[in-house]
């Protein structure tokens, strides 16, 4: 049996803030885990806890109680930590430095030799798409070409495990294409992959397993397949010609009616359509469409959150 790569268990955290000294509850009691060669998706709403938690992970601040371990050992460990890449949320880095230069440093830092180092600078630039940008120093570089430069650098030591906050935050469609292609890729490598995001189609497209948390608990653990099934599942039903009582019957009974002129669409619970098509078939109305449909992870996620549900796990 593989052992995780990343393991976090009952994990709190707590801040004192202000005059007063108040205490905040960032994270309250979190578990999960991350197997090798998963892409795992870590969502929330702003002020859920994920940036707290992902510091958590690298060791930036300690927990108030719990256990994290990366690779069966805990965050501080120098070999554990040189197995991981870390790209935070809002990266800082020198403005007079080139991309090469960026990367040659943090290549130091990781101990790599001198030929190999310029390799992998070299092949990095270009993966991530700032070729044509390496002699421009990053004060010259737009929000979404300093997240190129980000996630060079976290990649620049061949790292297990990748962490990554809001990796596509502030790129343009074709830079968000390209960087879930590099994410993608880092799967088939044998790669590690955990991120957090605000753009749930990404997350829906690229993850093996979620996170959700919303006011620092968790609400669900588990696939996206998984978390999609506890949606609603609604039937649309367009048609004309509808009996005034079958409309005040779908309304009673949860449904909702909009007119257009002699049409009318109804949609309904999965459930109550097969029963609703026969009384509108036996009532004399022309169907034109029945179309089945399922809550995205959008609509699935907005309605968890802001209801503050918990999900089956």
């Amino acid at each position: 049996m593989t052992r995780p790569v990343l393991t976090v268990d009952e994990l709190k955290k707590t801040f004192k803030v202000g005059f007063t000294r108040k205490v905040v509850e960032a994270v309250r009691g979190i578990s999960f885990q991350v197997e090798p060669g998963e892409i795992f998706g870590f969502l929330g709403p702003n002020g859920a806890g994920k940036t707290t938690t992902i510091k958590t992970i690298m060791d930036l601040i300690r927990p108030t109680s719990g256990r994290v371990e990366i690779f069966g050992k805990p965050p501080s460990d120098m070999d554990a930590r040189l197995k991981v890449g870390y790209l935070p949320e809002q990266p800082y880095f020198y403005d007079y430095l080139k991309p090469a230069e960026l990367l040659d440093f943090f290549g130091k830092l990781y101990g790599i030799g001198s030929a190999e180092r310029k390799r992998r600078v070299d092949r990095l630039i270009e993966r991530v798409g700032l070729g044509h940008a390496r002699d421009r120093t990053l004060r010259r570089f737009s929000k979404g070409m300093l997240q190129r430069a980000g996630l060079a650098q976290a990649l620049i030591g061949n790292p297990e495990l990748v962490i990554l906050d809001e990796p596509l935050s502030g790129l343009d469609p074709i830079g968000r294409k390209e960087l879930k292609d590099v994410i993608a890729n880092l799967r088939t490598e044998g790669k590690t992959v955990f991120f957090s995001s605000h753009i749930l189609a990404d997350i829906e497209l690229l993850c093996d397993k979620i996170v959700i948390i919303d006011k620092g608990k968790m609400r669900f653990f588990g696939t996206v397949k998984d978390f999609l099934r506890t949606g609603r599942s609604e039937v649309e039903i367009v048609a004309a010609g509808v009996p005034e009582e079958l409309l005040s019957r779908v309304a009673s009974e949860g449904g909702t009616v909009d007119r257009f002129g002699n049409r009318v669409k109804l949609v309904v619970a999965g459930g109550k359509s097969r029963d609703l098509v026969n009384a509108l078939l036996a009532g004399g109305a022309d169907l034109e469409a029945v179309v089945p449909r399922s809550e995205g992870l959008e609509e699935l996620f907005v309605r968890m959150a802001g209801k503050g549900e918990e999900v089956a796990r």
